[in-house]
């Protein structure tokens, strides 16, 4: 795929909030997909994005986010898909990767006209995110091996209504061409 990226939503966690443990299994499993397809997009030169929430800490810059994953109880969940020192990371407040942050400016600047997001929480900032890119006229690609989600139920719904309403292309990330 010509002009796209791969954006990680929400993966740098500490797993310290009260949906954690509904999460966790969820995350488990999404993990080893969402490393392949990271390992495949920097193979073929495609940008990846990190988007990950402050969680309230307005001070903070993306390697104190890193950093203090890294030193929570989960951080076997974060060391696979820790960014590297040349990583693009957007720090985010809010569930959409695109409210209040630079994203829109940083795609428009790197010629991206499609996103393939992957990360957490489909039901929530995924879903999201990806009504906030069809808005924005971009395609989106979901791999639905590599999301995780809190409610199984309420994550087939928001894959379905990303399919259906947004038109976006729902997939093995190993069915994904890059």
């Amino acid at each position: 795929m010509r002009h796209c990226a791969v954006i990680v939503i929400d993966m740098i966690n500490t797993y310290d909030h009260p949906d954690a443990e509904l999460l966790l299994p969820s995350a488990m499993k999404a993990v080893p997909a969402i490393v392949r397809l990271i390992e495949r997009a920097r193979e073929r030169n495609v940008p990846v994005i990190y988007v990950n929430d402050n969680f309230g800490e307005w001070r903070s810059h993306h390697g104190e986010i890193v950093e203090t994953a890294l030193a929570g109880r989960h951080a076997d969940l974060v060391e696979p898909l820790r960014p590297g020192d040349d990583s693009l990371f957007v720090v985010k407040a809010r569930h959409s990767i695109f409210y209040g942050t630079p994203l829109s400016y940083l795609l428009t600047q790197l010629d991206v006209e499609h996103i393939i997001l992957c990360g957490q929480v489909t039901e929530q900032c995924v879903l999201y995110s990806a009504l906030d890119a069809h808005i924005r006229h971009l395609q989106v690609t979901v791999p639905d091996d590599a999301v995780a989600h809190i409610h199984a139920d309420l994550a087939d719904a928001a894959l379905r209504m990303m399919q259906r309403n947004m038109n976006a292309d729902i997939r093995s990330s190993e069915d994904i061409e890059l």
